[in-house]
Order: C-alpha cells, then structure tokens, then sequence
C-alpha cells in the first residue's frame, strides 16, 4: 500500500491540506479503509524534518488523534454490524455459535493486548477495532488500549522518522518485517494453545458470557 503515497504526493497533499491530511489518511486505515497511514505519518515527518513548512509536535498530535478517532469508527461499525453479520456468514468459514462465542471471550481476555501491538502490525491496524467491536471487548478497555496504543505509535515512528529522516525510511521496512514476522509466530503460537485447549476455552467461554448476561 505504501506505493499509493511517495513522499511527492505526500508533500503535495501537506502542502494542500496541512494536518488535516495525516488526521484523515490515518483515521480511515484505523477506520478499516485499507490507506497507508503509517506511510502518511512518516513522509509527513521527513518532509517537516527537511522543510521546516510542519511542526513535529503537531504531526504526532494529528496522527494520534487520527488513530484514536479511526478506531473508534472502527470499534463501533464492528459492534453494530460485525456480530449480525458474523452469526449470518460466519457458519460458512467454521465459524458456528460456539466458535463466535470463543471468540468474545479470548478478546474480552486479551483483547486489550491485541488492540495496542495491532496498532504496529499492519493488518492488524486495519482490522484490529473492526474485530474487537464485533468481539464485544467492553468500551472502557479498548478505549485506554487504543488511546494508548495510537499516541506510542504516533510518538514511535513520528519522532523517529524526524529525527533519524531518511535513515528511517531504511529501518522502517525491516521493522515491519519484524513485526509481522512476530505476529505470525503470535498467532501460530495462539493457534497451538486454542487446539489444544479448545473444548476448555470453550467451556470457560460459556461460564463466563453467561455471567455477562445476568
């Protein structure tokens, strides 16, 4: 996705619409919009960096502002339509009532730890709020996690990119490779525990939800 937006068009569209362009690029990919947010964010501090034109500050504020935003977007378009939708189709991919069930609770458990990190996993950026809307993870915890979440990341590879400027464009693929590197493992690793454990998680599951609903 990073093709969508060099660091000409970045600069062009700085240049047009100001912080106004890194708060929505970002607030649509944490929204779901496949965009390349995290490429936004750094072409914006490199171009700060070397033309003085955009405050540094002000970057991380709208990419954080823009995430936190997006993923609320995102939260609820996931609460609202992600669970009808899922209980219609979701049989059609394995997914039938126990395994839906499953899923509410392994993200009312760690829901909070897959909001924040996603925020650094590409896929998981996009997808992360959408999954735990329709996961049902309570509204305070993904709001902390993902205000907190959104602010590191910002914080993260804003002031990194100003500060290290094109030595950071070089680092920034490997980082990602890393990070989706690990979130693989993660999974599989997740994926492991849950065959092995499945009709507990799923016994656990219906404790639990069952005492929600009381």
């Amino acid at each position: 996705m990073a093709q969508f937006l060099d660091q000409t068009q970045i600069a062009s569209l700085l240049s047009a619409y100001g912080y106004w362009a890194i708060f929505v690029v970002v607030a649509l990919e944490s929204a779901g919009v496949p965009l390349p947010g995290e490429t936004m964010l750094v072409g914006a501090a490199i171009y700060a960096r070397l033309s003085g034109a955009l405050s540094i500050d002000a970057i991380v504020f709208a990419a954080a502002g823009g995430a936190i935003v997006g993923d609320n977007v995102g939260y609820w378009i996931g609460r609202e339509f992600g669970v009808k939708f899922l209980e219609r189709h979701g049989w059609r991919v394995g997914l039938g009532p126990e395994k839906l069930r499953l899923g509410q609770y392994l993200f009312y458990k760690w829901g909070g730890a897959i909001v924040f990190f996603g925020r650094f996993v590409a896929v998981l950026r996009i997808l992360a709020a959408l999954l735990a809307g329709a996961n049902h993870l309570p509204i305070g915890r993904f709001f902390f996690y993902n205000a907190a979440g959104g602010i590191v990341w910002a914080m993260v590879f804003g002031f990194g990119a100003y500060y290290l400027t094109a030595g950071f464009e070089k680092v920034e693929g490997p980082i990602a490779t890393l990070g989706g590197l690990g979130a693989v493992i993660g999974l599989f690793v997740l994926w492991r525990y849950y065959k092995a454990n499945e009709e507990r998680l799923i016994r656990e599951a219906d404790a639990v939800l069952s005492q929600r609903k009381r």
